[in-house]
């Protein structure tokens, strides 16, 4: 979340860069500004009535010093009256600080000053493209004609085990998603980042932490009794490692790792759009994070943006990366950078990745910090993360991109986890 000061101070500045995620901030930072100036009052309140209290508390001292006790009990008949106009102050105080953190998480993340305006991912801007999009002699088919084919994945046995939405890999295509995920990780820690294997729910303080509550509560999976939630995504128990913690400067960047399954609702998805594996609500990814310096985070992105790509193209997928616009922007993100994959069978680009930085939103709400060498006062440190990379989309697109009259090419860097190099 923001930072009440920096709110405070720059209120235009909030309405005006929020105005770029399409968002009118206007109405929660003039109740913030009025909320903080009704609390500044009553401080200073609190403190005139403090410092008259601990006046005549030494007055009372001297006063029975000097044999003055009617004056004494006086003094102290006032210090009783003092005390309680202070703790009635003091009631006054605490709901309008709630009122104000109530105020401040309803504001989005302030999008960095290269992210364009826009209100859709039509008017996302394309950074790069990579990769040619296959060519064939022959009407190449959808992933989910591929997949029932080749009986890869069956998208009818998941509602009857569970609902729509949650399909069940088989056989090859059970040992494919699982070499994806073995090579992804194995990428990840060659890159220096520490593997973790997570808990695949969290708690309310832990889902709050990363942004997912109270913004993305509908799209979350809740167990009613333990009150806990399914994870959306590795990036939530990942970054929460760190939450309350102090880091010495040389201990950045922090980098870290997971594969997990991921469990979105996603609610309102109809439509050819959800297809096979275009829109699942369980799905496998690997996520990387890193917890960065404040003065280098936007490398640290770029760094990231490249590493990804290089999955990509390892898989020879064709791709294109785009800077998504203000309106397409997600609650909690300062800029963001989407990969796209082509689907031959489909001819479609398919979102496979977001590499986001937050700067300090979400290091704000879990109060992870650093220690600046020779300094005592501590510093929010920036928060990364990355799909590397969700799996549904990857899948479609091998499937499809690969396709032949007979069968299924295998991307030869999975061949060695694979043990098999042709689908058919």
């Amino acid at each position: 979340m923001l930072q009440v000061k920096f709110i405070v101070e720059n209120p235009q500045f909030v309405v005006e860069r929020l105005a770029v995620k399409n968002f009118d901030a206007k109405p929660i930072v003039d109740r913030i500004l009025e909320l903080y100036e009704k609390k500044k009052t009553l401080q200073r309140q609190i403190e005139t009535l403090k410092a008259q209290q601990n006046s005549i508390a030494k007055q009372i001292g001297q006063l029975y010093k000097q044999g003055q006790r009617e004056q004494a009990e006086e003094a102290k008949k006032k210090s009783t009256q003092l005390k309680e106009q202070i703790k009635q102050l003091e009631a006054q105080f605490e709901p309008i600080e709630r009122e104000i953190f109530e105020q401040v998480v309803k504001l989005p993340n302030l999008p960095h000053e290269s992210v364009p305006p826009g209100k859709s991912s039509e008017d996302n801007e394309i950074v790069r493209t990579g990769g040619q999009k296959p060519i064939f002699d022959f009407e190449p088919l959808p992933h989910w004609e591929l997949a029932k084919k080749y009986k890869l994945i069956d998208f009818e046995l998941g509602p009857k085990l569970t609902g729509s939405g949650f399909p069940v890999f088989v056989d090859r295509g059970a040992r494919l998603e699982r070499a994806l995920i073995t090579y992804f990780l194995d990428k990840a820690r060659e890159a220096g980042f520490t593997e973790y294997i997570p808990p695949f729910m969290v708690n309310e303080t832990t889902a709050f932490g990363t942004g997912q509550l109270p913004d993305k509560e509908g799209q979350m999976y809740r167990t009613d009794e333990d009150n806990f939630y399914l994870i959306p995504t590795a990036e939530v128990p990942l970054t929460n490692i760190y939450r309350d913690m102090i880091l010495d400067e040389d201990q950045l960047p922090v980098k870290l790792t997971a594969y997990t399954p991921c469990f979105r609702r996603e609610a309102g998805s109809y439509g050819k759009d959800v297809r096979g594996l275009n829109r699942v609500h369980q799905f496998d990814k690997v996520e990387i994070v890193q917890l960065a310096h404040p003065d280098n985070s936007y490398e640290v992105l770029e760094q990231m943006v490249e590493y990804v790509e290089g999955l990509v193209k390892s898989l020879g997928l064709p791709y294109r990366i785009v800077r998504l616009c203000g309106g397409d922007l997600s609650f909690t993100s300062a800029l963001t950078y989407d990969f796209e994959v082509y689907s031959a069978g489909q001819d479609k680009w398919l979102e496979v990745s977001s590499v986001s930085n937050f700067e300090t939103f979400q290091s704000n709400r879990m109060k992870i910090r650093f220690r600046p060498k020779g300094s005592k006062k501590t510093q929010l440190v920036h928060t990364l993360n990355g799909s590397a990379l969700a799996l549904p989309r990857i899948v479609a697109a091998i499937l499809e991109d690969y396709q032949t009259r007979d069968g299924i090419k295998v991307p030869d860097v999975l061949v060695p986890y694979l043990g098999f190099d042709f689908i058919s």
